[in-house]
């Protein structure tokens, strides 16, 4: 494991700790290393936590992963343009998460990798999916040309 990483995995540990759920740890990391604080955001990530409240919605690391993604290379306003690799980035994430996670797991909703317990996720299993997850967005990022230290590029 990478220094980069361990960091990383102190950093969701703390998250969960303080009882965050998957998707929002997402957005809490990505707005930590933008040096941001978006409480609204944070809110409205939960809505996508635990299949988005429905045992056979997406894993809330795959719907955290695309709000990183939106966050860093999507539109904001009127007037702006979001960056034109962000389709191709939100397929990737999906194919990888289908081949990986969903491979695992027997499909890519909360429910398949809960074992369809989703009011009690295992956090070992879900931690390790959101570790890894991340990984693959910073990769996805960084692949792109965007720096997921600064901001949205222009």
């Amino acid at each position: 494991m990478t220094d980069t990483m361990s960091d990383t995995s102190l950093r969701m540990a703390r998250l969960a700790g303080a009882g965050f759920c998957c998707a929002q740890i997402f957005v809490l990391l990505a707005l930590e290393d933008l040096g941001r604080d978006n409480p609204d955001l944070v809110r409205a990530a939960q809505g996508l936590c635990l299949g988005a409240g429905d045992c056979a919605g997406p894993c809330g690391a795959l719907t955290g992963a695309a709000l990183v993604l939106g966050l860093h290379a999507g539109r904001g306003q009127a007037g702006e343009q979001p960056h034109d690799r962000l389709p191709l980035m939100l397929a990737e994430l999906n194919d990888w998460f289908r081949e990986t996670v969903g491979a695992r797991h027997g499909g890519v909703h909360c429910g398949a990798i809960t074992g369809g317990d989703c009011t009690a996720p295992d956090r070992a299993v879900c931690g390790a999916i959101v570790a890894e997850t991340f990984e693959r967005t910073l990769d996805l990022l960084a692949e792109n040309g965007i720096d997921p230290t600064q901001g949205r590029p222009e």
